[in-house]
């Protein structure tokens, strides 16, 4: 298997590990040709992008396959490398996408803003409450309030001092 091909299925399952790797969606080729270098922007835009892939695909589907994909190749290359000959042009844009695969596989990033807002020792108020001097939830206690059965209302003072009086 060539570096191409190899790129094309790392490509083609990206968000998507249930496929087999020999079709690729209209997304993942996008992503692909920005994320190698052969969409720049300016010779080569997404809408070029998303022409190509919609003209070599079979009517009715969805998907590409790879010999539907180098298909595509060889119509972005003379766009990409105006100046050369067309079969310079294409081993320049297999060049680009050798050895590459999709950006941010398996790597999750925790934001500084996720931190702080599940930060327990910084809640205030009744959420506060829902929390111990760990950060660990006290689950059922800490969200409801327990109703309490003595017969007085919640702030009366005097509260369990009638029979000592009387």
């Amino acid at each position: 298997m060539s570096g191409v091909e190899e790129a094309f299925r790392k490509f083609a399952t990206y968000g998507d590990t249930a496929t087999s790797g020999s079709d690729m969606t209209g997304t993942n080729f996008s992503k692909m040709c920005k994320e190698c270098g052969v969409m720049d922007g300016k010779a080569v835009t997404s809408t070029d992008v998303d022409i190509v892939f919609n003209k070599v695909k079979t009517k009715g589907t969805r998907t590409i396959t790879f010999a539907q994909f180098q298909q595509a190749m060889k119509e972005l290359c003379s766009k990409r490398f105006k100046g050369k000959a067309p079969e310079e042009a294409l081993q320049a844009l297999y060049g680009l996408i050798e050895g590459k695969e999709p950006a941010n596989v398996g790597k999750s990033t925790k934001a500084g803003a996720v931190e702080r807002l599940t930060d327990a020792s910084k809640y205030t108020g009744s959420h506060k409450e829902r929390f111990d001097e760990r950060g660990k939830g006290k689950g059922l206690v800490g969200r409801e309030e327990r109703a309490d059965h003595s017969g007085y209302v919640g702030a009366y003072k005097g509260a369990g001092t009638y029979n000592r009086t009387h």
